[in-house]
């Protein structure tokens, strides 16, 4: 499909931002000078900024603008935590006992092993308020891009970026340009915004929002809430995006209301008026334009190796034009329905689907059901806090009632690096947001798909539309 572009008079939310942390313009021979509001830090991609630091002489600019938790090494097995942690792997434990000493050393806020709000980091930076319109965000990680949905200008950067921001506070950045998906519309029963970011990203392809910003809208977007558009946000990149962002709205205010590191009395009725005014304005002049019609998608689920092989559960395979190096690598033939394909293992968890929400719509269809035999299932939830909350509801029950295993919080068998893993042949439905060739484990093969999606699948053990299985009312706790 053609990409159109939309050209009137105006600023988008992107430029609005952009404009508000420009320290120094750039010029046709240096980028510009930008400043950080929130650095995030977590335990893998920091431990070489530090040294960078400790090299140079420097000091953290800014520890009061930087967050720190420990997410992608930590085990999040329960039998792990009962034991101690001791079969965690060196390499892991010795990052996160780095982490905690640069954090301690330099006056970072740091939410470690044994603290009750420590999680994913993309999940406890908007769960503690710390992420709020407006402001410009960076981490160590590619899925930054999930505080976008705040209407936030939110990124991943690289190690050497990381030393920069402790160092200075600001990075160099070009300034992307703008694209617009227009989405409108209402969402079927049984289709979410997980499915809805993969059909974009199937419609625009993995390189379609390189060198942009996507500015996710319209009437689609609005009725979604703040997990499905964090959902949403999370796999820009997966387009190939520099950022996503939603413009911030009644629905963003309430989450944030009350939140620990939200403001509160009048600074929170100062803060929402400036915040009001983050939209684009009418006619903003966007670089590109998509349009999509939320009503006519369908539960969707990837067949290859990147997150752009993507199809409605109830398609086949590609007959002509996939990659047979995908086909291979996944087992598919070119024209195989994509329903039935026997399942080994189900995750629901991630940067992308482990909020309470993910949480609620994998146990609407566990509820009086059981995970077929055979099939192995991992609910993780995106941090503490989330844990608490859905075990208060009784989801944890309905989980294991169902037989599948409840986990400590983590990115967990997203990246395979913290214990959780699949092993060589066997077909993952996951929730998360990348199907590479060995991401889940060396020769496992993933199909990424939403909560629902997953926990069908789990059910049956093949890869399932989840709709039949919404039909009748079920019990969650």
């Amino acid at each position: 499909m053609a990409i159109q572009k939309e050209s009137s008079i105006g600023r988008t939310l992107f430029d609005k931002i952009w404009d508000r942390h420009v320290v120094i313009p750039e010029t046709a021979e240096a980028p510009a000078v930008l400043y950080v509001d929130l650095h995030l830090v977590h335990e893998v991609t920091s431990p070489q900024a530090f040294d960078v630091l400790r090299q140079r002489g420097l000091d953290v600019r800014r520890p009061d603008r930087t967050l720190a938790t420990v997410d992608h090494s930590i085990p999040t097995a329960v039998a792990s935590w009962k034991n101690g942690l001791v079969d965690m792997d060196v390499a892991a434990r010795n990052q996160v006992r780095k982490l905690a000493t640069n954090c301690g050393r330099t006056g970072i806020r740091l939410y470690g092993v044994n603290n009750s709000r420590r999680g994913i980091v993309h999940v406890i930076g908007p769960e503690l308020g710390a992420t709020r319109p407006g402001m410009t965000i960076v981490c160590g990680d590619s899925h930054t891009t999930t505080h976008g949905a705040f209407g936030a200008l939110a990124f991943g950067i690289g190690t050497t970026e990381v030393a920069h921001v402790l160092a200075t506070q600001c990075l160099l950045q070009r300034k992307p340009k703008t694209l617009a998906v227009r989405v409108d519309g209402h969402l079927q029963e049984g289709v979410t915004a997980k499915d809805l970011v993969l059909a974009i990203i199937g419609q625009i392809g993995v390189g379609g929002g390189t060198g942009h910003v996507i500015e996710f809208r319209g009437s689609a977007v609005r009725q979604l809430s703040m997990d499905a558009r964090m959902t949403v946000c999370n796999m820009a990149i997966e387009a190939g995006a520099r950022a996503g962002m939603v413009a911030p709205d009644d629905v963003t205010f309430e989450y944030l209301s009350g939140r620990a590191m939200a403001p509160s009395g009048p600074d929170w009725d100062r803060a929402v008026e400036d915040w009001r005014s983050l939209t684009s304005d009418p006619g903003a002049d966007f670089d590109a334009c998509v349009r999509i019609d939320a009503s006519a998608l369908e539960p969707q689920v990837t067949w290859g190796t990147d997150p752009g092989m993507v199809a409605a559960v109830t398609d086949r395979v590609p007959a002509s034009g996939a990659s047979l190096r995908a086909l291979d690598y996944m087992g598919f033939s070119a024209g195989e329905p994509l329903q039935g394909r026997p399942v080994d293992v189900v995750f629901v968890g991630s940067c992308t689907n482990s909020r309470l929400s993910d949480l609620r719509q994998a146990a609407s269809v566990l509820a009086g059901r059981r995970v077929a035999k055979g099939v192995r299932m991992l609910v993780v939830p995106g941090s503490q806090e989330t844990k608490r909350l859905a075990e208060a509801e009784g989801l944890d029950k309905i989980f294991a009632e169902a037989g599948a295993e409840w986990h400590e919080s983590g990115c967990s068998l997203c990246i395979a690096m913290n214990g959780d893993r699949a092993k060589a042949g066997q077909t993952v439905v996951s929730t998360s947001n990348r199907n590479f060739e060995g991401r889940q484990g060396s020769g496992a093969r993933t199909l990424l798909a939403s909560p629902l999606t997953a926990a069908a699948s789990a059910i049956t053990g093949a890869l399932a539309d989840p709709r039949p299985l919404l039909d009748r009312p079920r019990r969650i706790a």
